[in-house]
This record gives C-alpha cells, sequence and structure tokens, in this order.
C-alpha cells in the first residue's frame, strides 16, 4: 500500500494512514513526506511503515509494536514515550529523541541533536534502547530512569564523538559509548568504566541488528572499545529535598 503524502496536511496523512490500516493493511509506503508530524502516532500491532522523505516532530510517539523505517532524515522527538516497536532512521536525527521512552529499539545510521534519551525508563522486561551510529550534542541520557543507550561517533569529522553534561541527573540505566569520555563531559551523577566482558555481550546483539541495518562491518565497530556510563546513586538529588 503506498500513500502520496505531496500536499497533504499532517492531519490528512495520518487519518489516511489509520483508515488503511482499518482496512486491514499491513505495510504502507508513504512517499513525498516533507515534515508531516505524528507519524505513527499511537499506533500499535504488527504494522510496518517506511517513510521516503524526512517526517516531522514526533514519529512513532506514543508507539506500541509498530516498525517504522526512515529512508532519510528525521526531525525532533522521534519515539516520544514510545512503548514497543522499532524505528531505523537511514539519515541524522533532531534532539529529544527518545523522550521518555518506555521500550522498543530506535536505530539511527547518523548523528542526533540534544538531550537524546532524557526520562528514558524501563519496567520489567520493557526496557527501552536506542542506538546511534554517529555522534551526540549536549545532555546526551540527561535524567535516564532506565533503559539502554549506544553512542558508536562512526566517521572521522574531528569533533568528539557527544556533547558536554552527558548524563546529568541520570539515575537508572547505562549508557555506552564507543571510545573515551572525558570527565569534564560528565554530569556529576555519572561515573566512567571500561566496558567489560560481560558488558560487551549485552550490547554485540544490538551491535549487530545495527550493522544489518545498515551495511556495516561488526568488527569495525569492535576495533575500538567502548566506555560504560552508569549512575553512582538512584537518588542523586535526594539531599536537596529530604530532611
Amino acid at each position: 500500500m503506498r500513500i502520496d503524502a505531496n500536499r497533504l496536511d499532517f492531519k490528512e496523512l495520518n487519518e489516511r494512514i489509520h483508515k488503511e490500516l482499518k482496512r486491514g493493511a499491513k505495510s504502507i509506503t508513504l512517499s513525498n513526506v516533507n515534515g508531516q508530524r505524528y507519524i505513527g502516532c499511537g499506533l500499535k500491532g504488527d504494522v510496518k511503515i517506511t517513510v521516503e522523505g524526512v517526517p516531522g516532530n514526533d514519529l512513532a510517539a506514543f508507539m506500541d509494536g509498530p516498525e517504522i523505517t526512515v529512508a532519510a532524515n528525521a526531525q525532533d522527538a522521534v519515539g516520544n514515550t514510545m512503548n514497543s516497536g522499532k524505528v531505523v532512521v537511514h539519515g541524522s536525527a533532531g534532539d529529544v529523541i527518545g523522550y521518555a521512552m518506555r521500550g522498543g529499539t530506535i536505530f539511527i545510521r547518523g548523528d542526533v541533536g540534544y538531550r537524546v534519551g532524557i526520562h528514558m525508563k524501563s519496567y520489567e522486561k520493557n526496557v527501552p534502547v536506542i542506538v546511534v551510529g554517529g555522534r551526540a550534542g549536549d545532555f546526551f541520557g540527561e535524567y535516564m530512569a532506565g533503559g539502554m543507550q549506544i553512542l558508536l561517533g562512526l566517521g572521522d569529522n574531528g569533533k568528539p564523538v557527544v556533547g558536554e553534561w552527558v548524563g546529568t541527573g541520570m539515575h537508572g540505566g547505562v549508557i555506552y559509548i564507543r571510545g573515551k569520555v572525558a570527565d569534564w563531559q560528565l554530569g556529576k551523577e555519572v561515573k566512567a568504566y571500561p566496558a567489560d566482558e560481560k558488558d560487551m555481550k549485552e550490547i554485540t546483539p544490538y551491535l549487530k541488528e545495527f550493522c544489518k541495518l545498515f551495511g556495516l562491518k561488526l568488527g569495525v565497530i569492535l576495533s575500538e572499545k567502548f566506555t560504560k556510563l552508569a549512575p553512582h546513586s538512584h537518588r542523586p538529588y535526594g539531599k536537596l529535598y529530604s530532611y
């Protein structure tokens, strides 16, 4: 099933998507997408959506199960409060990716902006995962309460893999960064450790999937060691609000 998004308002486009899903469509390709917001918002079930073009903010927000593949870049708030499913972005993406994400996976081939993974959380077996192939801006993993983020920093443009204030306010979950991170880049709530054998065993399945999705070689990614960032307290601000 194909829907031409050219000249369609975001509301019209999303109404068309829901209409076709009600008719029984399981796979939809959206062509000529140009900034339309809320694509895949609140969708449930075994559905695949391919986006040809650049989707607007809140792609896959509150999504619970479907798979969305973006052939180009994506804007802000991909996977906002996402429950389950998968998002694959073959380009770069904007700020606040995975905001309050509660489950599922997001794979981004290129770079991301600021505050990626902010307020991510996990519950029982629901563990959200974000894998970024490029670089990230400031406040990566801010206020994380659960889940996992993997930042690979692929490509050589002379810039740091990640910005400043990494893990500020983080009190749960884990961040893995390929390469080293300087102490001055970290928020005071996290500590850096060399990723050990157990850590690598945990992240390798996601690295394999990343390589399969984007046609990369696992050996190249594993040629550099990873740094693990974890919170040193589950109540980083406890002394500020208790007596």
